[in-house]
């Protein structure tokens, strides 16, 4: 069973596998974000524009006046994740997450929902020895 959030081990030290899933909400906000993001960039033709109401109306303004700007938003987005995950593998390192699977982990979340996860590994703050 893994260690999550706080987990320490019989002295009171933090482990190596420490690990925290994002927030429930987070997650299917970002995700939905992103999908709908990659929609608007790869399948217009598709959105039902008119029962989205002022979201529908938003994203139609910028697929017909702003198509370029969302494609390279739309890329800016997902090199943004992948620098988030990179930073996240890096973060794990440096605060003494040395579980293979666990930075496996790290990196999966926080590039699927960025910032929404870093924010927990940047928290983290493991207990130092004490002699």
């Amino acid at each position: 069973m893994r260690r999550v959030a706080g987990s320490m081990d019989s002295q009171g030290e933090h482990r190596a596998d420490y690990f925290r899933r994002s927030n429930l909400f987070v997650m299917v906000a970002i995700l939905t974000g992103l999908i709908y993001y990659g929609w608007a960039v790869f399948s217009t033709s598709t959105i039902p524009y008119d029962l989205l109401g002022p979201l529908g109306t938003f994203t139609k303004y910028l697929v017909e006046n702003h198509k370029t700007l969302l494609n390279i938003g739309y890329l800016i987005t997902w090199l943004i994740h992948i620098g988030e995950a990179l930073y996240a593998l890096k973060l794990c390192k440096m605060k003494g997450i040395t579980d293979p699977s666990t930075q496996r982990l790290w990196l999966v979340q926080t590039f699927f929902f960025g910032i929404g996860s870093l924010y927990f590994l940047l928290t983290y703050n493991p207990r130092k020895k004490s002699w």
